[in-house]
C-alpha cells in the first residue's frame, strides 16, 4: 500500500506541473465542453474548426483573438492532456483504495 500512496503522490505532482504549464501556455479553458466521462478531441478539420468556432464565444477568446486553427489546436491539447491526466490521477487513487477497503487494510481511524 506504501508503493500505492508514494504513486498517487508523484502522480498528484505530476498534475500539478502539467496545470502549471497548461497555465503558462494559457491553454486553460481551451476546451468548451466538459464531461465526467471525458470526450474525444476534433478529429477532421471539420470539427476542429467547429470547436474553435465555439472557442470564440468563451471570454478567453478576448485574450488571444490573433490565435489560429493550429495554435488553437495546440493550446487545446494542453488541456485535453490535463484533464486525462486529472481522470487518472482519479482512477489510480479510486480503484486501489476500494481494493484496500474492501480486503481491511485501510485503518478506521
Amino acid at each position: 500500500s506504501g508503493k500505492w500512496i508514494l504513486g498517487t503522490a508523484g502522480l498528484v505532482v505530476g498534475m500539478i506541473h502539467v496545470g502549471g504549464l497548461t497555465r503558462l501556455t494559457q491553454s486553460g479553458l481551451s476546451m468548451t465542453t466538459w464531461s465526467v466521462t471525458g470526450s474525444l478531441p476534433p478529429t477532421t478539420r471539420d470539427a476542429w474548426l467547429r470547436e474553435f468556432e465555439r472557442y470564440k464565444n468563451f471570454p478567453e477568446w478576448q485574450q488571444r483573438q490573433s490565435m489560429t486553427l493550429e495554435e488553437f489546436q495546440f493550446i487545446y491539447a494542453w488541456e485535453y492532456g490535463h484533464r486525462m491526466l486529472g481522470r487518472v490521477v482519479g482512477v489510480a487513487f479510486c480503484l486501489p483504495w476500494l481494493y484496500f477497503s474492501v480486503r481491511g487494510k485501510v485503518p478506521k481511524h
